[in-house]
């Protein structure tokens, strides 16, 4: 197939682009390239793409909404996977303006796209802090997610919206994933793992936050990837036995799902540092700080429904993921 993969220089993207290709897809890749965090990470994912012979890199906003137009055009894709985003829940408390741009207005063209070129099937980026103030215990998607507690929470929650909107009107057929917490090699540096990684081989203290009483459903990238692209090989369907009078938020009468990807394994987060140490062989000084704005506490996938509409739930152990994560950094790095 000929796929649109925007976000094509980010960690799940670079990731998700390799496995496409490996299979015989033709992949489109989109990035703006911004400097969120260091560009030359991006620049080495692709320049890992980029000497394939069915990759080709667009270098272009999604919120460009003329440039996306002409790229849907020309193109003619079968299907899209759309991961490009501004990330992170923390810097959405400085900085929102960037949210809405990205993930509003560029999922917005990104729709647009899909419905004037007949895409058969659009697969995009949600995220777990859509369950927000949610205290019920695992995360399901057939939860109510009216309360978020970020502006980036808030943007992902008005993308499965958003898309429910043109699956209903248009039936385009749409699959949201919500993703748990991601780790694995070539992952971004603003999140725990780097940041506690390489705090720890520089000899530096790491931030703990929640005084360490935190859980997080912690999932390799592999897994996320294998899932994406199970997802968007079984297009979209309606639900046969939605009944609005008891609407199901995660399925619809429109070819509109909605699917948790976790590892169904919470983990403490002094553990997940304890599993950091073992793979440094080295001990980490720790702050323990109070819980940030925007942050949960807790994070649990029910992926019942994944397992059930492609056969697939994921299972990389924490040890072994950041086994393998700590093996990249250190090359990468020269550590």
């Amino acid at each position: 197939m000929k796929i649109l993969l925007t976000g094509a220089a980010g960690f799940i993207g670079s990731t998700a682009a390799h496995r496409l290709l490996a299979r015989g897809d033709e992949v489109v890749g989109l990035d703006n390239l911004n400097d969120y965090y260091d560009v030359r990470l991006k620049q080495d994912r692709l320049a890992r793409l980029t000497p394939h012979e069915r990759f080709r890199f667009v270098k272009m906003d999604v919120a460009d909404r003329a440039g996306t137009e002409r790229l849907f055009a020309e193109e003619r894709f079968d299907r899209v996977i759309h991961l490009a985003a501004q990330a992170g829940v923390r810097y959405s408390l400085q900085n929102p303006h960037a949210y809405i741009d990205s993930n509003v207005v560029g999922f917005m063209n990104v729709l647009e796209g899909c419905r004037h070129t007949q895409v058969q099937h659009l697969v995009y980026a949600s995220s777990s802090s859509v369950y927000g103030g949610n205290t019920k215990m695992p995360f399901s998607e057939h939860d109510s997610v009216d309360h978020p507690v970020s502006m980036y929470a808030a943007t992902k929650k008005a993308n499965e919206l958003m898309a429910h909107t043109y699956s209903h009107l248009f039936r385009l057929p749409t699959t949201g994933l919500r993703f748990f917490t991601v780790y694995g090699p070539w992952g971004r540096p603003d999140m725990a793992l780097f940041l506690f990684t390489k705090a720890i081989l520089e000899g530096r203290p790491i931030d703990v936050f929640n005084h360490g009483n935190m859980l997080r459903d912690f999932t390799f990238v592999d897994d996320i990837v294998e899932g994406v692209i199970r997802v968007l090989d079984r297009v979209a369907t309606p639900n046969p036995d939605y009944r609005s009078e008891t609407a199901d938020p995660a399925t619809s009468d429109a070819p509109y799902r909605v699917f948790n990807i976790g590892n169904h394994d919470p983990v403490p987060l002094l553990d997940f540092v304890a599993a950091i140490e073992e793979a440094l062989g080295m001990p980490a000084q720790k702050n323990l700080l109070p819980l940030q704005d925007g942050d949960v506490p807790a994070t649990y996938a029910d992926v019942d429904a994944l397992t059930e509409w492609t056969g697939f739930k994921p299972g990389t152990d924490i040890r072994t993921g950041i086994r393998r994560f700590v093996a990249w950094y250190r090359d990468y790095y020269k550590v």
